[in-house]
């Protein structure tokens, strides 16, 4: 099942950066890796990238996967059970990917958020319709100590003829992570062409993989190999190694 990893990766790390910032690798708590024998090869896989440390980020979703401090903190306890996760000499911790939704702002009340390293939050649009109030709540987080970090800004279709909300919401101090399958051309062309243009304007903070699964780590690994990764890891720094 997992014979896609057989390739050896380069000694020398391929990404600009040791840490893996948005993912769905702990087992069975989302649309990510239904149980430890899928996130295992998954995590392998990022070792031969060059990666050392791994932040997992579940949904934390209204209705679909309203995920909890329990649950996320279930889920990696069984992984780090493993004896193979052992092997793997990689710094595994978690936070979550936090759509803005009802169910968010009453987590935010109950002060039960799971930040990343240095108080950063990864928060999602919906993809049919952005979040009412999208700077008031990036304002609001800020007033609690909270630093928001916008996923995969590429992908909101709505955004895409008035790009300006995308210059509003970086210069209010809301940080910016793409994901490398945007930039692999994975979903769409449309969503790479607004990734490599928020790469042009010097918007992109934080890559991550944002890999559920096999199929993922499959695209990812043949964009590395490409001359478009080269090209465009030359106009990023990737903040990473930061958090």
């Amino acid at each position: 099942m997992f014979n896609f990893f057989h390739k050896k990766s380069a000694e020398k790390p391929l990404f600009p950066y040791t840490t893996e910032v948005h993912c769905h690798i702990l087992p069975g708590i989302d649309d990510g890796s239904p149980d430890t024998e899928h996130s295992l090869p998954l995590l392998r896989q990022m070792s031969e990238w060059g990666i050392e440390k791994v932040i997992a980020t579940p949904h934390v979703t209204e209705a679909t996967f309203e995920n909890t401090p329990q649950t996320v903190g279930d889920a990696y306890d069984r992984l780090c059970r493993e004896p193979e996760f052992g092997e793997l000499g990689i710094q595994l911790c978690y936070s979550a990917e936090y759509r803005m939704d009802d169910n968010f702002l009453a987590i935010l009340q109950r002060n039960e958020v799971m930040p990343m390293p240095g108080n950063h939050l990864l928060i999602e649009n919906s993809f049919l319709q952005p979040f009412w109030n999208i700077k008031e709540l990036v304002f609001d987080l800020q007033l609690k100590g909270f630093s928001p970090i916008l996923a995969h800004p590429e992908r909101y279709a709505y955004y895409y003829d008035d790009k300006k909300i995308y210059q509003e919401l970086h210069d209010q101090g809301c940080e910016f992570q793409v994901n490398l399958l945007s930039l692999a051309g994975y979903y769409n062309k449309r969503t790479k062409e607004v990734a490599e243009w928020l790469v042009s304007k010097q918007m992109v903070d934080y890559l991550g993989s944002d890999m559920h699964n096999s199929n993922h780590a499959q695209h990812i690994g043949r964009y590395l190999a490409s001359k478009e990764f080269v090209r465009n890891m030359r106009n990023i720094t990737p903040r990473n190694n930061t958090l």
